[in-house]
């Protein structure tokens, strides 16, 4: 029996570690920036890095790496060996404090928007002493912020810590009026994780998902999801027996794995950790795709990550649980027993309320992506329009306090199943809304927007930046109050009239309620080049660089980066519909119109020209999809050639609003065809085998 806590974190280099191989005063002063973000002690730097070396290679590393988070949306490492050599050509190891503090990497091939020229390469990386480095494949990594030469921030990581800062500053200004000893606030982030798992041999044989990670084409098979049958379904062995690898790889790396379970898609998972800091939660959340994809190679399977790799199924996301907890050990965004007396609570929430209704469209931006362009608004995720739920109890006190009267608290409500031998339990105070793109959970907001193979960095900035603003104009007014009590009911009053708008507890996948959002000023923005634009409108770089989270330099580039991975992820796609329907549909359906032409010459002397009627009308219908098909094609070629990426805005405009459509087309006419043709003249692998092929 395997027991957790004795290999739990065993590969990290954590505070149990550090104390045990560090000097007492060495480790207090690496404790002290870990825990209170206080600026490090560079003299301490080479005697960590000499232990962190020695820790390493006594676990078998051979390498270190710095690694970090570029805009890529993937991590990136440079791996050097710790060995050098004396003049001699003796070998001997080394590790400085100088290089764990600082590496520099080649910065010129990574996306800068802008930033820097290609011919500018030099970039840095900076040692993040708050997130514990670790090892991976023999080689110690130390994760670290990554900036151009000139300073920016190349990286995910860098902003994050940033609005983190920010949000600390703001809220210990609000609980020091409240009287709290606190003396630091962090954003606290539980991200829960969807993904496919497919048979690696199959997988193969599908170049659209080998080169877009999502099948361009796929008729549906006869059965889908429609039974409900496997969310929550008893798990595969073959399932189970990744899964339990995956845990064990997760456990040892200190990642806090906890709830695995089948999704509701064929071949649809989801795997949930316990919560951690927002800036460890991200970097965890790479660490579990990047793991994920290694473990599942290992059981010949593959992990997919796309937002919609299947079409008529439900996608895949990843829910951002965030919430505040100071360093007493309060969340901030808990009720307690008496929520409608609970001062604090509510006026942390009503800052949250105000915060996601002013930069709806940063939150918005914080999640937009091509590949989430095909979840959000579709029936299996929340609509593009933010708006926040927050259950029946919390707005009836809301309400109350809107109107100034009196919130009568509902009794306890208990759960009765009207069966002797079952417990009778407390409910929970509100019901969950899976529809709402913001949902109040009991003590956390869970953000349901996200894609499951985003950073949940870029989310998670947005939101800490929204908050921490409105943090700031709450302090600013009640730090000039004479009765702070009074000036907290009335702001509370206040700012909930205000903002009542983004509260809705109703369906949000109903059509009524695109128009109720439409009434009420919300914005409804579909698609990726629709939202971006605002990540650059003024009171949103007004409110970003005043905080120092970016400049404004760094927010263009974060705009020109994210039109343009949006522009070549679809062209990327388009050229791969074109391959496959030139090169493998076209010549596929032609060698099966040929069996059926020779079939009917063969057996139209014995047994007469009217004994054909299936065979011909197939042999017709096959040939106008196939005429279809190639001129689909060629006007997917021809819209290609009109996109120039020269011009990052017109170039998503006429993805948007001619090349998506047209690549719509030709895979109706693909997949019609597929229906027609016999499965063993079809190029690939179909749905069915894709989603039900693992026993």
């Amino acid at each position: 029996m395997i027991n957790v806590s004795n290999f739990y974190g065993c590969d990290v280099f954590d505070l149990n570690t550090m104390k045990s191989v560090l000097s007492p005063s060495t480790f207090a002063k690496l404790e002290k920036t870990i825990r209170d973000g206080s600026r490090l002690d560079a003299s301490i730097a080479n005697e960590v890095a000499s232990a962190m070396k020695n820790w390493a290679m006594e676990k078998g590393a051979t390498h270190y790496t710095h690694w970090f988070q570029p805009m890529t949306g993937i991590t990136a490492e440079k791996h050097d060996g710790f060995i050098s050599y004396d003049q001699e050509g003796n070998g001997l190891t080394e590790f400085s404090g100088k290089a764990l503090i600082q590496g520099e990497p080649d910065a010129s091939s990574f996306p800068s928007g802008g930033l820097r020229s290609t011919f500018e390469a030099r970039g840095y990386t900076a040692w993040d002493p708050t997130s514990y480095a670790f090892i991976k494949d023999r080689t110690l990594c130390i994760p670290t912020a990554f900036c151009s030469y000139g300073g920016e921030a190349l990286d995910k990581k860098t902003p994050l810590l940033r609005s983190m800062d920010a949000l600390n500053i703001q809220a210990l200004r609000i609980l020091s009026l409240l009287g709290s000893e606190a003396k630091k606030v962090t954003p606290m982030v539980g991200p829960e994780q969807e993904y496919f798992l497919i048979d690696k041999d199959l997988y193969s044989k599908r170049k659209d998902l080998v080169y877009t990670g999502r099948t361009l084409f796929g008729a549906l098979p006869p059965k889908g999801q429609e039974m409900e049958d496997h969310y929550f379904g008893a798990i595969k062995p073959r399932i189970q027996n990744f899964m339990n690898d995956l845990n064990e790889s997760l456990w040892r790396l200190g990642i806090p794995a906890k709830t695995e379970h089948n999704e509701v898609a064929p071949a649809q998972h989801e795997l949930a950790p316990v919560y951690e800091s927002g800036n460890i939660a991200t970097d965890h959340n790479q660490l579990t795709m990047e793991i994920m994809q290694k473990v599942a190679e290992k059981h010949d399977l593959v992990c997919l990550f796309h937002e919609k790799p299947f079409d008529g199924v439900n996608g895949s996301g990843k829910h951002n649980n965030w919430s505040l907890a100071t360093d007493t050990g309060i969340n901030l965004l808990s009720p307690g027993k008496t929520p409608a007396e609970n001062e604090q609570f509510l006026l942390f929430l009503t800052a949250v309320l105000k915060a996601i209704d002013d930069y709806q469209d940063l939150i918005r931006v914080g999640v937009a992506s091509a590949g989430n362009d095909h979840r959000l608004g579709a029936s299996e995720a929340p609509p593009a329009i933010v708006s926040v739920y927050l259950g029946s109890e919390l707005s009836q006190i809301l309400e109350a306090i809107k109107s100034d009267s009196v919130y009568e608290s509902a009794d306890k409500a208990y759960m009765k199943l009207g069966v002797s031998s079952l417990p009778t339990f407390q409910k929970d105070r509100t019901d969950r809304n899976r529809t709402s793109p913001v949902a109040f959970t009991g003590n956390k907001f869970e953000f349901r927007m996200l894609g499951s193979s985003d950073s949940i960095a870029c989310l998670n900035v947005m939101l800490n930046a929204a908050v921490a603003d409105t943090l700031r104009i709450f302090a600013d007014e009640l730090e000039k109050a004479d009765d702070v009590k009074k000036a907290i009911h009335e702001l509370i009053r206040r700012e909930n009239r205000k903002h009542e708008r983004i509260i809705f507890n109703g369906n949000g996948y109903e059509d009524k309620w695109i128009e109720e959002a439409e009434k009420r000023g919300l914005l409804n923005l579909k698609t990726t080049p629709d939202c971006i634009p605002y990540l650059i409108e003024k009171k949103n770089v007004e409110m970003l660089t005043r905080l120092k989270i970016y400049s404004e330099n760094e927010l263009r580039s974060r705009y020109t980066i994210q039109l343009e991975n949006y522009c070549k992820t679809i062209l990327i796609e388009a050229r791969t519909m074109v391959s496959l329907t030139i090169k493998s549909f076209l010549p596929s359906i032609d060698k099966y119109v040929k069996v059926l032409c020779d079939t009917i010459r063969s057996r139209e002397e014995l047994l007469g020209e009217s004994s054909f009627v299936y065979e011909k009308q197939l042999i017709v219908k096959l040939s106008e999809l196939d005429a279809k098909m190639f001129d689909d094609a060629a006007k997917i070629e021809e819209l290609i050639s009109e996109i120039s990426l020269d011009d990052l805005k017109k170039a998503a405009e006429l993805i948007k609003t001619g090349l998506i459509a047209q690549m719509a087309q030709l895979r109706k006419a693909c997949d019609e065809a597929e229906g027609y043709c016999a499965k063993e003249y079809w190029p690939m692998p179909d749905y069915g085998d894709l989603m039900f092929s693992i026993d």
